[in-house]
């Protein structure tokens, strides 16, 4: 008999845009995640946490993960029953990984600038991780949940 095949019902939303790998590109990665999530009715407390989130990875990508004439992907992926998005910066420099440096013991007002991006991420994201983007790349991935 013919039976209807289930269908995968699934409410996400994505995102995706490649990006120009410099300072004014990740500026753009910022300003085109908070507009698209306003677009999908992402609450606000996700959206700007969302908006910190990528502008550290997109600064990132631009910083550390840039190889001249290549460009960084950004990937929005929005679930609104459960409340949760994905961002994946994916840049051409697959042989250097992020790493959190500790924030130091020292005083606020001697702490270097900068190098705190990471550590940014993790404290906003509700799970962080990199994932290797063959043929050479890699895609720095972070998980936020609405409250």
């Amino acid at each position: 008999m013919n039976h209807p095949i289930p269908q995968l019902v699934t409410s996400a939303v994505t995102f995706t845009q490649l990006l120009s790998s410099t300072r004014r590109g990740a500026r753009l990665a910022r300003l085109l995640s908070a507009s698209q999530l306003q677009s999908w009715g992402a609450p606000q407390d996700l959206t700007e946490r969302a908006e910190i989130v990528v502008a550290e990875l997109a600064a990132n990508a631009v910083l550390h993960g840039r190889l001249p004439g290549r460009s960084f992907r950004l990937t929005l992926v929005f679930d609104a029953s459960p409340g949760l998005l994905r961002i994946d910066v994916t840049d051409a420099r697959g042989e250097r990984w992020p790493q959190v440096r500790p924030l130091s013991a020292v005083s606020g007002a001697s702490l270097p600038t900068g190098r705190h991006g990471l550590s940014l991420v993790a404290a906003l994201a509700d799970h962080w991780e990199t994932l290797p983007f063959p043929p050479s790349g890699k895609t720095v991935r972070a998980v936020l949940s609405a409250p």
